[in-house]
């Protein structure tokens, strides 16, 4: 089995779901400034890819309408669980972030966190996220990547063996994912750990068709 696809996530987040938001919460500050900047309004369509246990809904506004989907059983039933107490206009799915059957331009705003590292192709994932998203919507995205101009060390190349059969990758270079979009950069800004993490807003431009 490769060392990141569909299958062993599904495994290893199964495992990891009792303890999934708990283990977040270290990076709660972030994922909160990360969702203030999308300003969601009511009425609008949100989309979470890769929801994890849910930990995004607590900072959503009520009266958006949230889609939230995982490729993992156990996470999704979580999503479910939680939003019995935050009673958002919900929809919670298993799901796989590479491929949706949604129409193109469905969705105002999305959400991914800490998923473009964890995906087997997080190319393919940006890209079906720019397909989904309404002219003029934006997406943010918060996760670890390389700094930008600069090439993985080879302390982290040497970490990364470890942390792709755990959990993610290390070692992803964020502008060259990007550079498969049309997408436009509106701000990009260091987070957690003086900049490792990375909270990005971007753009799909109004005249944007597919």
């Amino acid at each position: 089995m490769p060392y990141n696809s569909n299958r062993l996530n599904v495994i290893r987040y199964t495992l990891y779901a009792p303890a999934y938001s708990w283990s977040a919460k270290v990076l709660e500050g972030s994922r909160a400034r990360s969702i203030e900047k999308l300003d969601v309004q009511a009425g609008e369509k949100v989309l979470i890819v890769g929801a994890g246990t849910g930990n995004d809904l607590d900072h959503l506004p009520m009266g958006c309408r949230i889609t939230a989907t995982d490729i993992t059983p156990a996470m999704v039933r979580r999503i479910e669980k939680r939003n019995k107490t935050l009673n958002h206009q919900l929809e919670a799915l298993v799901m796989d972030g590479h491929k949706h059957p949604y129409n193109n331009n469905t969705f105002d705003k999305i959400i991914l966190h800490l998923i473009l590292t964890v995906i087997p192709n997080p190319v393919k994932a940006l890209q079906e996220a720019e397909r989904l998203l309404k002219p003029g919507g934006r997406i943010v995205v918060f996760d670890k990547f390389i700094p930008n101009g600069k090439k993985a060390s080879l302390v982290r190349k040497f970490f990364n063996l470890f942390t792709t059969v755990l959990f993610s990758s290390l070692t992803l270079n964020f502008e060259q994912i990007l550079s498969h979009t049309r997408l436009r950069v509106v701000s990009d800004d260091k987070a957690d750990l003086k900049g490792y993490f990375r909270i990005i807003l971007l753009e799909k431009a109004g005249t944007t068709s597919f």
